[in-house]
């Protein structure tokens, strides 16, 4: 006997749903579902739609209920897959809350897995819904490890210009693939095969990402023990390579056998065999590794094999790699810093991470969160007064334009001098110059109280800090070559 499905308006309003569920939380594709499900107008606030989204799934899955036909179980074909996403949908934003106290109790307990108080009453709806006893398990981890990936993502990672949103949405997908529905059905047991290399400049931040990734790994849920099989503070590590000598290196990665080498009084575990099954090791500062330890860690990606330093023996690596470099994205690719085979197989996914300065370029009001995010950390309150007060001393003693060539690591040091001496001087890079005498030159135009011949030297200064040579800048601007060593000579004796 045919089931009866779903009324074509149902079908409409659930796939959209479906549609929801399956995209990526960062995306404008997501908000702008969530609008559509909630009837709102474009201009409401993202947090409002998601809200009223959740309030309108749940009221329609009444009706459903209503009718007796709130169970996957009285559909087939597409109108059962949809129905399934949706009733999954429904359950997690029920726990939603649940999940996020969850993840704070767990930060405070520390490497011991904790119970759910709210496992039995979730897993309890999934079964009403129709779910069966092997896949409500598997629902629940995955419904856990979506609301870790969006809590670390969202909350280590502050900011909202364009660029940093770009990050978070790659970030979500490289922990989840482009499309969940495909993560689900074949490769959540599987993202160990999946490396990842960070690219971006020092202090930028690449650390957080990695933690963010590896945090954020799928755990299976223990129904007789009413937790999780291991804690996700376990399954994350990191090692920076740079820190190393070449003699140490090896035996930090791989580990050792007792009389290895002199001093090795013990056997020792290095980083691959200390990392959790479920997690990820960030191997920070990769581009600085000799050939012959890219050719080892070129087996571990590969075979997932490595033997420690002494010994023949076989050990297996279980986790999932995470590599970060400060080097130039075209030095890499042009084969300055990696070994070909290395290289591919190392680079399952690059991820970019943008620079400070391009941050505050795209939206100025970014330093005040990242001030405020800053301050909340270091003095465990959040206060106004003091990021009106560290920000005025930025603009006076930096400039609205200043570089911060350190990234968001030296937003923090400029942070501690100002509440320590409210002084900050940063560091000028050539960068930043360039910018300043650009500033200054307008300013002078402006106010209409420069001398030609400083606005002359000013702008030769400039094209030749960007050109390099005489004859370039006299290209350019028409000048004889004399002439324009002339005015960058006079430029540099002001």
């Amino acid at each position: 006997m045919k089931k009866p499905g779903l009324t074509s308006k149902e079908r409409h309003f659930f796939k959209t749903v479906h549609n929801a569920a399956f995209a990526n939380p960062f995306s404008d594709l997501r908000e702008n579902l969530d609008i559509k499900i909630a009837g709102l107008f474009p201009s409401a606030s993202r947090r409002e739609s998601k809200d009223l989204c959740i309030k309108e799934v749940d009221h329609r899955i009444k009706r459903l209920e209503e009718q007796g036909r709130a169970d996957i179980n009285a559909f087939s074909g597409p109108d059962k897959e949809i129905i399934t996403i949706v009733f999954l949908f429904d359950i997690f934003h029920k726990f939603r809350d649940d999940f996020d106290q969850l993840i704070k109790d767990q930060i405070n307990a520390g490497d011991t897995s904790i119970i759910v108080p709210f496992a039995q009453k979730a897993m309890h709806m999934l079964h009403s819904k129709g779910f069966d006893d092997k896949t409500i398990p598997h629902y629940f981890s995955l419904s856990y490890q979506l609301r870790r990936a969006f809590y670390f993502i969202s909350n280590s990672l502050v900011g909202s210009s364009p660029c940093m949103q770009k990050l978070k949405k790659h970030l979500w997908y490289n922990v989840f693939t482009y499309n969940i529905g495909l993560y689900n059905k074949f490769l959540w047991n599987k993202m160990e095969d999946f490396s990842t290399l960070l690219l971006g400049e020092t202090g930028t931040g690449k650390g957080t990402a990695a933690k963010a990734i590896g945090s954020s790994g799928y755990i299976p849920f223990d129904e007789k023990k009413l937790c999780f099989t291991q804690s996700f503070t376990r399954t994350f590590s990191s090692l920076n390579l740079s820190q190393y000598p070449e003699t140490l290196l090896e035996s930090e990665l791989f580990g050792h056998t007792k009389g290895a080498f002199t001093g090795a009084v013990d056997d020792y575990q290095g980083v691959f065999d200390r990392c959790s099954p479920h997690g990820s090791i960030l191997l920070d500062e990769i581009g600085e590794i000799p050939n012959h330890v890219q050719i080892k860690l070129l087996r571990v990606l590969q075979e997932r094999n490595f033997s420690p330093v002494g010994t023949h023996e076989i050990s297996r690596f279980n986790g999932r790699v995470i590599a970060a470099t400060n080097r130039p994205k075209k030095e890499i690719l042009d084969g300055k810093v990696f070994r070909d085979d290395f290289y591919y197989r190392l680079c399952s996914d690059i991820i970019e991470v943008p620079r400070l300065c391009t941050r505050v370029r795209e939206k100025p009001s970014e330093l005040d969160d990242l001030l405020d995010f800053t301050i909340q950390r270091m003095t465990s309150t959040r206060s106004e007064k003091l990021v009106l007060k560290v920000k005025r001393i930025i603009d006076r003693q930096l400039g609205k334009d200043y570089q911060w060539p350190g990234n968001v690591r030296e937003l923090e040091q400029c942070v501690r001098s100002v509440l320590l001496r409210r002084d900050y001087k940063g560091k000028q890079t050539n960068e930043s110059k360039a910018v300043s005498l650009k500033q200054e030159l307008l300013q002078g135009i402006v106010d209409q109280n420069i001398p030609v011949p400083s606005l002359i030297s000013g702008y030769c200064k400039l094209l030749y800090d960007k050109l390099g040579t005489y004859e370039k800048v006299a290209k350019m601007t028409g000048l004889d070559r004399r002439t324009i060593k002339k005015h960058i000579t006079n430029f540099k004796k002001d």
